[in-house]
């Protein structure tokens, strides 16, 4: 059984800001499915919520995961555009059990 990392995150944006988050999300994703050690990244924005989105990335390693997060598109997109724009952000990381494969 192999063992990846997974990342839960849960962005609440403001809600002035939510419709610019979820522009900028995907142009997230799209550059972070191409990082080496990238299983998957998905992005759900809630139903009743709109300003409440949970991302679910899959990563080979938690390694890989800290890659992400020193990327150049997670500084620019992440750090410099989405995350000003939330009103909290938590970030949770799981062992998978390869239920990707």
């Amino acid at each position: 059984m192999t063992e990846h990392f997974v990342a839960i995150a849960t962005y609440i944006a403001k809600p002035d800001a939510a419709d610019r988050v979820a522009q900028l999300l995907p142009t997230l994703a799209a550059e972070s499915r191409q990082e080496p050690g990238n299983i998957s990244y998905s992005i759900a924005r809630d139903l009743e919520r709109p300003n409440v989105f949970t991302i679910v990335e899959v990563y080979d390693d938690a390694d890989a995961f800290t890659a992400h997060r020193e990327s150049a598109h997670f500084a620019s997109i992440g750090r410099m555009q989405i995350i000003p724009m939330l009103e909290s952000r938590e970030v949770v990381g799981y062992s998978g059990d390869g239920a990707l494969d």
